[in-house]
Parts: structure tokens; C-alpha cells; sequence
């Protein structure tokens, strides 16, 4: 018989989070936790698993007092730490809120250290990188120079993970994410749209009039932003391939799909695949955004089984029937 393994799963209540908990619910010896404060996470997305065997509880992870106790009375193999406070523009405009992240990031690294948790799992970002250097990124040499508040926390945060290793032994995997699109089975993508697939996707579900894009005078091909996008679903399989085996890499599984595509790409892959016209409309450049952003060392735990034609005809049929 195989042990029961019990995984915590921070901000659970989130896009991602919430795909990898389902995800992970097709163990039957899996019991997950999935804690969230709802402040961006939406209650609706948090699946029941497919053995019945996750569980919520609405807490606050920055709050020492709140997530303390749900260490303390559940011994953690696994934890997830997910939580944060996303969106672009969300952070740009509240970047005080953004930083109060690092209490969360402490209080789990503490709590893991203390209740002899296994792993801890972080879910960091390709914005830690910021304005490329050299292009792709690669995890080991591409220094991180973002300026953005979001990415700043992911940063430190990853240097906490590194310090609590050194000097307590903790262990630890860092997945930093490129941009994550798509949908699951059960479409549990809510809340605001804010990103380039999805907002696009709303123009052609007829819920907004047009596409605005950010700048075209980037140093790129078109004039337009390059970005690397890999398919929600592909990057939860990824994930539970790193709990079954371990870590593929070092400190760093990188998560994408080694391939850019600019905005003006999506834009006529949108329109290929669903025979919509897709108005657009320039806009000047927004703060915080980089030239391109492509992963260089893609993880070996990821296998790509849906491309970018997959990523737009699942979040239009996301967009459609809601």
C-alpha cells in the first residue's frame, strides 16, 4: 500500500493553483490543502478532487496567526507556495500591497523548516528577468533586473528559498513560469482578464469592441512584444512530473515552450483559427513591459502536447460559453 502524502497548495484558489490542485487530485494518495484568502482567488475554481480529497480553508497566508495553525495541525510532505498578488497592473498600482507577499513567503519557509516539511514548491515568474540582457533567457546566466513590484518579490523570494536551504537544509524547486494560457476541462480560468490570449479572446467572443496593443516599436520582427506561452495543462503535468520524479534540473525548472511569439503572432493565429477579423488598435507602451521574454533551458519535465492554435481555440471557447 502507498503512503498517504499531504500537499498544501497556497493561493489555491487561483487560475494555476487551482488547475495543478485537480491535477494532483487524480492520486488517491494525495490529500490537498488548498488555502487562499480570496482576495484575486475565486472559491468557484477550487475543484472537489477526483477522490474527493481536497479540502479549503480560507486563510491568509501572510498572516503568521492564520497559516500556522494549518501547519500545525496537518504535518505538510509537500507545500506549494502559489499565493501572491498578481496582475500587472494590479501591482503596478498597489505595490505596497505586493510586498506584504514576503511576510507570506517567510511564514511558509518557518512553518516548513519547523514542521519537517519535505519540499517546497515556488512558483516564481520569467519577470524576474525583466528588460532581457540576452535573449532567450537562460536561468543561470541572464541576470534578473526587472523592475516591476511582482517580479522584485518573486526575486527575493527565491533568495529566501536559497538562504533557508544553506542554513537550515530546507529543500526546495523553484518553477518560474513564462505565460500561461489555455483553459482546463472544467474552465475555471475567472475573474479579470489580463492577459494578451484572454483579452484577445474576449474581442472575438464579442465582449470587447477591440484589441488594444502596447507599442509596436519594439526592437522586434513586427515592432510588437514577444512573449512564450505555454498551455495551462502542460505546465501542471510538468509539475506533478517533479513531484513522481524530483527535480529535473538544478534549483530551477523553467516553464514555456522555447518558442516567441509576438502580439501581431497571436493576433493572426486568433484569426486563423476562429475566421474573426480581430480589430486592433495601437496604444503607447506600458510600464514594466519587456522587449521579449523566451525561455533558454527548458525543463525536462515538460512535454508539450498543445500549441499556441490550442492555447486561442480553448480560451475562445472559454470566453463563449460564459
Amino acid at each position: 500500500m502507498k503512503p498517504i502524502r499531504k500537499i498544501l497548495i497556497t493561493g489555491g484558489a487561483g487560475f494555476i493553483a487551482s488547475t495543478l490542485a485537480e491535477r494532483l487530485s487524480q492520486n488517491a494518495e494525495y490529500r490537498i490543502t488548498v488555502v487562499d484568502n480570496l482576495l484575486t482567488g475565486t472559491l468557484s475554481r477550487v475543484p472537489k478532487g477526483m477522490h474527493n480529497n481536497i479540502r479549503f480553508i480560507k486563510y491568509d497566508v501572510n498572516s503568521y496567526q492564520d497559516i500556522a495553525a494549518v501547519f500545525y495541525s496537518t504535518r505538510f510532505d509537500w507545500v506549494f507556495h502559489y499565493a501572491a498578488v498578481v496582475g500587472v497592473q494590479r501591482t503596478l498600482d498597489h505595490p505596497v500591497m505586493v510586498l506584504e507577499d514576503l511576510e507570506g513567503i517567510k511564514n511558509i519557509l518557518n512553518l516548513s523548516k519547523n514542521t519537517g516539511v519535505d519540499r517546497v514548491f515556488y512558483a516564481s515568474s520569467s519577470e524576474v528577468y525583466g528588460e532581457p540582457v540576452e535573449l532567450p533567457q537562460n536561468e543561470d546566466t541572464t541576470p534578473l533586473n526587472s523592475r516591476l513590484p511582482y517580479a522584485i518579490v518573486k526575486n527575493v523570494g527565491e533568495a529566501f528559498l536559497k538562504s533557508y536551504r544553506k542554513e537550515f537544509g530546507l529543500p526546495f524547486t523553484i518553477f518560474r513560469f513564462f505565460n500561461v494560457s489555455g483553459s482546463n476541462r472544467e474552465y475555471r480560468q475567472l475573474g479579470k482578464a489580463t492577459h494578451l490570449i484572454r483579452i484577445a479572446a474576449e474581442v472575438v467572443a464579442g465582449k470587447r469592441p477591440v484589441l488594444e496593443i502596447y507599442g509596436d516599436d519594439y526592437d522586434t520582427p513586427d515592432g510588437t512584444a514577444v512573449r512564450d506561452y505555454v498551455h495551462v495543462m502542460d505546465l501542471v503535468d510538468a509539475i506533478a512530473e517533479a513531484v513522481i520524479r524530483g527535480p529535473a534540473n538544478t534549483d530551477y525548472e523553467c516553464i514555456g515552450s522555447n518558442h516567441g511569439y509576438s502580439v501581431l503572432d497571436v493576433v493572426n493565429v486568433l484569426r486563423k483559427v476562429t475566421g474573426h477579423e480581430l480589430p486592433t488598435v495601437v496604444r503607447g507602451r506600458r510600464a514594466g513591459d519587456a522587449v521579449s521574454s523566451v525561455v533558454d533551458n527548458l525543463s525536462s519535465l515538460v512535454t508539450l502536447r498543445r500549441n499556441i492554435e490550442q492555447m486561442c481555440l480553448d480560451q475562445v471557447a472559454l470566453e463563449q460559453t460564459r
